[in-house]
């Protein structure tokens, strides 16, 4: 029976090789998306899920109040650590970690047997000052040494085996222990031990080298940690506990408060200013970006059930198209099935035998899918987690997710028109065409129902997609209160000698200024849009009860003329090597009370317990996305380690700025030999503030491209259908009179009604959508009548010519070939 089943549809998908491969196709388009965007979702949630007793493992995290507004911190203070393994009870294991200052990364030096120079790792990342409880996390094997005693002296550092390889590629793994590494030329570590490397793709712990924490007391980082400071904290010191089995999360907690409130009196002074530890499980390390922390990858899980919602409405929109092309097939299968019952199939045969056509149809649309993964993979590189691999031999779980998706697909594809089909009675087929077609009629209805369903669908995607592009090209090209065009910010390298630093500050403002491609150039703090808020304790003494945060840079007196800020009143801060004199925003100077920009001169801030004066007021500017309101910010007069560079407009092309950038680069190795050039330029600091939203934007293109790909291969189906079953009205209206035009119109205008009520359905919902999506931007766009007008159109012009394609053909077909069969 099995194979007779087989053999008939085989027959069946060659004779309708049109709607099969119609079908075949859109079920392709449907679990493609889906099976890609189920690897994507998939190794995101796996996230930390391997870890040992992961359900215990807790990252200490602060929550803080900041003169009334909210802040969050995945740094802690340095000497938490100590406290909670001396003092808090309940706690299994205390695991500190804190990476390298700045970019998290050290200049590695290595003396190699037969060599006179030592090897030279400039910029070596994922290296960590940590103890041997951190391994008790992570299932690592030990090659050398031991998880007890590697990291318990001073100036020890335990390697990964590739990391060791990478140092000593000549030495046997044995041999590499007792070796010594320098670290940014201040620290000498004695290898004691080597582990194993391990996948860590999906795991917030990326480490691959661990110096012992007890290092840090016996070197000048104790200050530079600030090992003994409970009011200040370094943005690389976190936190780690795993808590002994079956204790409170909500005791440790409690007990957390009690050490603040012990070492840090002044951290709940009063109600505007407050700070309190929280325990953050590890599960959601990966996916809170409240407490993002060392330049830590997360996932946004919205976007996750956003993708989730995009492959759930493609295959929606392929098993409607299924839907419809079967049923409105149903004609074609009439006899068939009348003959069938006649013979003594049963009801329940005829559905397994419609049900087994669609599984097979479903499967060959899997097999298609996943030859078609890798290049997806590809072509969705934008969207796709640094990791993430396609590798079926080694992900059963793929295998696994392609089985309940076709058997899931087959049953909503398939259920209805098995049904409809096997529910036809031998006797009215078999006697009267007119039957079969009163029931084409009657269901009718619900093939109009799901093909304006599909257009709701593809409308949605399509209004959504306008009105995301439209955001982002609001938020790119708006005034930002500053030029960014050509502009160009890097750090110069920081040293104990300050008096070298300014020396060597001067000679390279000096050497850049001189070439030929720089128009202005300028040292000091920050650009004026930067990714993270830099706030200051500042106030104005006549009015204590303002403690709104207020923001700063600083920079040179060149410094607002690098970015075209300008001045509403006042002068500019003059040269210094302080800060002694402020330019505040227009928004602050509203703030203390000044509606007129002038008043604000000569008054003074309170700043560090000095007496600073305003000596002008800026226009203001957007220090960062749209998505934040403009806040409170001052600018002091001081030079700094950032530097400001503004190229001259680019007549040459890109090649001109090339050139100079080149120049700045030779200029400044020759000052700091060894050290890498790192610059970026201002405006992609900008367009870096709306990669989700642009991703957002690429994701909804595709999803609308595919969308409407999907319903207008339905549609192509179903007037190939309509086509057929009328061809001899056709035929006869022609030979009575009717224009290719009148045809044209007769054909095509009962499917452009269900295009048009697809739009007004869909319009309400996609405005109510964008509505809610655009309450995130603080600045946003209007939302224009123009987008949704057309939207319509666009989706009614495409379905037009989708239906052209045949109902032309049609229109002008000869009416005596038609009618010859007669």
């Amino acid at each position: 029976m099995i194979k007779n089943y087989f053999k008939t549809a085989l027959r069946n998908f060659w004779r309708n090789k049109a709607f099969s491969g119609i079908n075949i196709f859109g079920l392709s388009v449907g679990i493609s998306a889906a099976l890609v965007i189920f690897l994507i979702v998939h190794y995101e949630f796996s996230y930390d899920q391997f870890e040992t007793d992961g359900n215990r493992i807790y990252r200490v995290v602060m929550n803080m109040k900041f003169n009334g507004n909210e802040g969050h911190s995945a740094a802690v203070p340095a000497p938490l650590s100590a406290a909670v393994k001396n003092e808090v009870t309940g706690v299994e294991n205390v695991v500190p970690m804190m990476q390298f200052q700045g970019d998290a990364s050290a200049r590695v030096s290595i003396s190699r047997p037969g060599t006179s120079q030592p090897v030279i790792f400039n910029k070596q990342p994922d290296i960590l000052f940590t103890n041997s409880q951190y391994f008790s996390f992570l299932p690592y094997q030990w090659i050398s040494g031991s998880a007890t005693n590697s990291l318990s002296n001073p100036f020890h550092v335990v390697l990964t085996e590739s990391r060791a390889k990478q140092y000593f590629p000549s030495l046997k793994t044995k041999d590499i222990i007792g070796k010594q590494i320098s670290y940014n030329d201040d620290i000498t570590a004695t290898v004691s031990g080597i582990v194993k490397d391990m996948d860590l793709s999906t795991s917030s712990f990326k480490a691959v080298e661990f110096i012992s924490f007890a290092t840090i007391a016996k070197t000048h980082l104790q200050n530079q940690f600030m090992m003994n400071v409970w009011n200040d904290w370094m943005a690389y010191s976190q936190l780690y506990v795993k808590l002994a089995k079956g204790a409170d999360a909500s005791n440790t907690e409690a007990q957390l408060k009690t050490l603040l409130n012990k070492y840090n009196k002044d951290a709940n002074k009063d109600a505007a200013n407050t700070m309190s530890f929280h325990l953050q499980p590890l599960n959601d390390v990966h996916f809170n970006s409240l407490y993002a922390g060392f330049d830590q990858r997360i996932a946004h899980k919205p976007t996750l059930y956003s993708l989730f919602a995009v492959a759930a409405f493609l295959l929606l929109l392929a098993c409607i198209n299924f839907i419809n092309l079967t049923t409105a097939n149903a004609t074609q299968r009439a006899k068939e099935i009348g003959i069938r019952k006649t013979m003594g199939s049963s009801r329940k045969q005829l559905v397994f035998q419609f049900l087994g056509e669609t599984f097979l149809l479903t499967v060959i649309a899997c097999i298609i899918s996943f030859c078609l993964t890798p290049l997806l993979l590809k072509l969705f590189a934008d969207f796709i987690p640094p990791g993430l691999a396609f590798h079926p031999l080694q992900q059963p779980y793929i295998f696994l997710f392609l089985a309940l998706l076709a058997i899931v697909v087959s049953f909503l594809s398939g259920l209805y028109p098995a049904l409809i089909l096997s529910g036809y009675k031998p006797v009215q087929i078999l006697k009267s065409q007119s039957f079969i077609s009163s029931n084409e009629t009657r269901h009718a209805w619900v093939r109009k129902t799901l093909t304006v369903s599909q257009f709701v669908i593809a409308q949605f995607f399509i209004i959504g997609t306008l009105m995301v592009s439209k955001q982002i090209n609001y938020s790119m090209h708006s005034d930002l209160g500053f030029n960014t065009n050509g502009i160009i910010s890097f750090e110069i390298p920081r040293s104990r000698n300050k008096e070298i630093v300014a020396t060597h500050r001067q000679q390279l403002l000096n050497e850049i200024n001189a070439f030929p491609e720089v128009e202005i150039a300028s040292t000091g703090f920050l650009p004026p849009v930067a990714t993270g808020a830099a706030f200051t304790n500042i106030s104005y003494t006549p009015k204590p009860e303002i403690k709104d945060p207020v923001q700063i840079r600083w920079g040179d007196p060149d410094y607002i003329h690098v970015y075209k800020i300008k001045l509403l009143a006042g002068r500019n801060v003059m040269a210094s090597d302080s800060i002694k004199e402020f330019l505040i925003n227009n928004t602050y100077a509203k703030l203390l009370g000044f509606q007129n920009p002038e008043d604000a001169i000569g008054k003074t801030l309170s700043s560090n317990q000095k007496q600073l004066p305003i000596v002008g007021v800026m226009q203001d500017f957007h220090e960062q996305s749209m998505h934040s309101p403009i806040t409170p910010l001052v600018l002091g007069g001081n030079n700094g380690d950032f530097f400001h560079v503004r190229l001259k407009p680019n007549p040459g092309g890109t090649n001109t700025w090339k050139n100079a950038i080149s120049k700045i680069q030779k200029a400044y190795r020759q000052i700091y030999p060894g050290k890498d050039f790192d610059y970026q330029f201002v405006d992609d600091t900008v367009a870096s503030f709306y990669q989700t939203e642009q991703h957002t934007a690429s994701l909804l293109a595709w999803a609308t491209g595919l969308s409407v790909l999907i319903s207008c291969l339905g549609l192509l189906g179903l007037v190939i259908y309509t086509i057929n079953t009328r061809t001899k009205e056709i035929g006869i209206r022609k030979i009575l009179g009717a224009t290719i035009g009148n045809i044209i119109s007769i054909l095509s205008k009962d499917f452009a009604k269900l295009v048009i009520v697809a739009f007004i359905i869909a319009a309400p919902i996609a405005w109510w959508a964008s509505f809610e999506w655009l309450q995130d931007f603080t600045y946003r766009t209007n939302m224009s009548w123009w987008i949704f007008l057309l939207s319509g159109f666009s989706m009614l012009a495409i379905a037009i010519i989708t239906l052209s394609i045949h109902t032309i053909k049609a229109a002008m077909a000869n009416p005596v070939k038609s009618l010859r069969t007669e």
